[in-house]
């Protein structure tokens, strides 16, 4: 099978995301059913964090276990990395030692270095720029709640981010269209994100507006990890762009609320939207698990039927 990696959503086309959906629901269900499914037995994954981290960490750990395989977790601090091994190094070194490498960090640049020098598929599990096991995380989520999402709006309220930058690459992937609407300084720089064109996204000064119409409202900390002296000045910036029930409201009636999480109750969402029945954000979390599942067993064994 040819070397691929998943460093940004458009690494993958769409029949691509379609079959791992399709093994995403049959994966999803032997775990529910407590069926044991080993196809990455002697398997080993290398996790690289630069970042601290919940989700990312625990999906990742726990799927390569429930897929019969083990995770080794290595954080800067504790490696060589840390001490100004070049990447380019430390790439062909791990990639002889493992099958398979999820790296968390900040640049970009990067797990693109790492990745240019690996012998085995990197996952990108977060950098400043993209987080495309989050987006499509959520894309499945919202396909098990609504049908497919070609043709949906989506809104995106907020800091244009890691996480507004994978939607926009998401929807020209999957034809729908993002409302994006952030505070004066903020703005989404469509130059700097790997997009064919504008076509399917939309800036909008008022958030209000931005969700009008909208099938799914999502939005995330007002200061992502790495921002964390702006905190104060992001408070009063980001004051009129918390998703409230008020908001919500002049989505469709039957629009879901995501939010990749952690959140702050009452500063980019209300407690009352968090934990309202639009919101789906624990399927959203737990979904993590069970993309990034079929996302390893892709990546190691490329595709399979859905009968094994």
């Amino acid at each position: 099978m040819q070397l691929k990696h998943f460093l940004q959503f458009n690494d993958f086309r769409r029949d691509e995301y379609e079959y791992l959906f399709e093994r995403t629901c049959w994966i999803k269900q032997e775990f529910k059913q407590y069926r044991q499914y080993w196809p990455l037995t002697d398997r080993t994954l290398a996790m690289i964090f630069d970042k601290n981290s919940t989700r990312t960490r625990l999906s990742f750990e726990a799927g390569m276990h429930q897929l019969g395989g083990t995770a080794i977790y290595l954080s800067s601090r504790d490696t060589q990395l840390g001490r100004g091994e070049p990447v380019e190094d430390a790439a062909r070194v791990i990639s002889r030692m493992v099958d398979l490498v999820t790296i968390r960090t900040y640049d970009h640049d990067i797990i693109k270095r790492f990745a240019e020098h690996s012998r085995v598929p990197v996952i990108n599990g977060l950098t400043d720029e993209y987080h495309p096991c989050q987006i499509m995380s959520d894309i499945f989520t919202f396909t098990e709640h609504r049908g497919a999402i070609e043709g949906k709006t989506v809104a995106w309220i907020g800091d244009s981010n890691n996480m507004c930058s994978t939607w926009l690459q998401a929807a020209e992937v999957f034809n729908f269209k993002v409302h994006v609407s952030t505070p004066p300084g903020y703005e989404i720089h469509p130059e700097q994100i790997d997009l064919s064109g504008a076509a399917h996204f939309e800036k909008f000064a008022n958030p209000h507006q931005a969700v009008v119409g909208a099938d799914l409202v999502t939005t995330d900390v007002w200061t992502s990890m790495g921002f964390e002296a702006e905190t104060e000045r992001r408070k009063n910036d980001f004051a009129d762009f918390c998703v409230d029930a008020e908001m919500m409201a002049l989505a469709k009636p039957d629009a879901l609320f995501m939010h990749c999480l952690p959140a702050h109750r009452d500063e980019e969402v209300s407690a009352e939207v968090l934990d309202g029945p639009q919101s789906v954000v624990w399927d959203e979390a737990e979904n993590r698990l069970h993309t990034q599942k079929a996302l390893m067993e892709y990546l190691l064994l490329g595709k399979l039927s859905t009968a094994k």
